[in-house]
């Protein structure tokens, strides 16, 4: 069978497996979503009858809590299946809706902040392969593993003391201020990027470390070998060993990590978006867990296992664009 097939064939498994685990860990909770929905509706409207009340947990968290274990498991692997993740209990709004509106905005954020590292990192490392023992290299390697120490939520804290509380040159909470016209207008969009910015620089400012010092080993290593010796004896342009042989070669271990790192954007967000009240996937799962909103939780736990299954295809299939040698198929192109 085609390489590309089976891969999204297993994709395609794993996902009705993060399905699956999804049903079963949330009725392995204590006070499972249908006990606890079935109890808060009871509390609500004492002479309802008992009917009624299936009805609406139903409406809520896409089963019959009457029905047996493996028939609640098939109609919610079909809602699931057909965009249906129930109500939020807490909005009162359906699950979708409410995530749909909040992904582009944690694509958003998260997406530039890892696109911005991401490039940073990679030019950052090649200078210092190139600049290796020098001043600049020792100086910068020891604030990237300084930075790389010190976790995107402390530095979100102390940018928040710093630009928001004494400085006021940002705002703390919400995507957009009150009052803005949303659309294509400059007031709109300078708006947008400054609710954005220290969540961006937050990411940043602590994940560049690690891709830069990556980036700089691997660049050393390529450096060293045989083909870059023989391409400097070709007498080869410099920008074009640089370009074609050093840094294509570097980004291969690289690429595989960006990719997958994409698909944890959403889990990663969870700590961010609270702490700058940002309302993004990450905010309302964060409101789902504390407010014990079951569908909500089980659709933001969904979306980030999905995200993730994604981003993996991605890299394996993608991989064998970037290295010919992985282009030939088999199970040894697989890149996660």
């Amino acid at each position: 069978m085609n390489y590309y097939v089976k891969r999204v064939i297993r994709s395609f498994v794993t996902l009705v497996l993060v399905i699956t685990i999804t049903f079963g860990l949330t009725r392995l909770m204590p006070g499972g979503p249908v006990d606890y929905m079935r109890a808060k509706l009871r509390k609500q409207n004492p002479n309802m009858p008992s009917e009624q009340i299936d009805q609406m947990v139903q409406a809520y968290v896409g089963v019959k809590p009457d029905e047996p274990i493996y028939v609640q498991y098939l109609n919610y692997v079909t809602s699931v299946l057909q965009g249906d993740l129930g109500e939020s209990t807490y909005y009162n709004e359906p699950v979708v809706q409410i995530y749909a509106e909040a992904i582009p905005w944690t694509l958003f954020v998260l997406g530039t902040a890892m696109l911005v590292t991401f490039a940073i990192s990679i030019s950052l490392g090649a200078l210092l392969a190139y600049k290796e023992g020098s001043r600049l290299d020792s100086v910068v390697s020891t604030v990237a593993i300084v930075m790389n120490s010190v976790p995107y939520y402390v530095a979100a804290i102390i940018l928040i003391a710093i630009f928001v509380t004494n400085l006021g040159m940002y705002p703390l909470s919400g995507r957009t201020s009150l009052g803005v016209t949303p659309g294509f207008n400059l007031p709109f969009i300078v708006d947008v990027l400054r609710h954005a910015t220290l969540p961006m620089l937050s990411v940043i400012i602590t994940g560049f470390g690690v891709q830069t010092l990556a980036m700089r080993s691997n660049s050393i290593r390529v450096l060293g070998e045989d083909y870059i010796r023989v391409a400097r004896l070709r007498m080869l342009p410099t920008s074009r060993i640089a370009n074609q042989y050093v840094a294509r070669n570097a980004l291969l271990p690289i690429y595989t990590g960006f990719v997958i790192q994409i698909g944890f954007i959403f889990g990663g967000s969870i700590i961010l978006e609270d702490i700058f009240q940002y309302p993004g996937v990450g905010y309302y799962f964060f409101n789902a867990i504390t407010a014990r909103d079951y569908p909500l939780m089980m659709g933001g736990f969904l979306i980030i296992s999905v995200a993730v299954v994604i981003a993996v295809t991605i890299a394996d299939l993608t991989y064998g664009l970037i290295d010919p040698r992985a282009g030939a198929g088999g199970d040894s192109s697989e890149a996660y």
